[in-house]
């Protein structure tokens, strides 16, 4: 299982540790992924998702799932979650247009 976001696409990073005699020796930055179960209203389902805390927070500040999804850049979901938002889009129109 890769250790990437799937709403935020955070991803492992790399980098330097530096001693106090400044020697480097290279590490990993991990995300600190979550598995979550997420209600999506429209929709009336849960789904479980690999979040990070960060992208959790994110969730709950834009109104839930539904909302956070709505504004998400698709370049930065998983298909898991691309394939979410198109249902939840489809599903909103349809109730638009009813």
């Amino acid at each position: 299982m890769s250790r990437v976001c799937e709403l935020t696409g955070k991803a492992v990073l790399t980098g330097n540790t530096v001693s106090h005699a400044n020697n480097k020796s290279r590490r990993r930055y991990l995300p600190n992924l979550v598995n979550v179960t997420l209600m999506s209203d429209a929709l009336g389902q849960s789904f479980k998702l690999r979040v990070s805390a960060y992208g959790l927070r994110s969730v709950e500040h834009r109104g839930g799932l539904d909302a956070f999804l709505a504004k998400a850049d698709e370049s930065e979901l998983s298909d898991r979650a691309r394939v979410l938002k198109r249902k939840i889009a489809d599903k909103q129109s349809a109730a638009v247009a009813a």
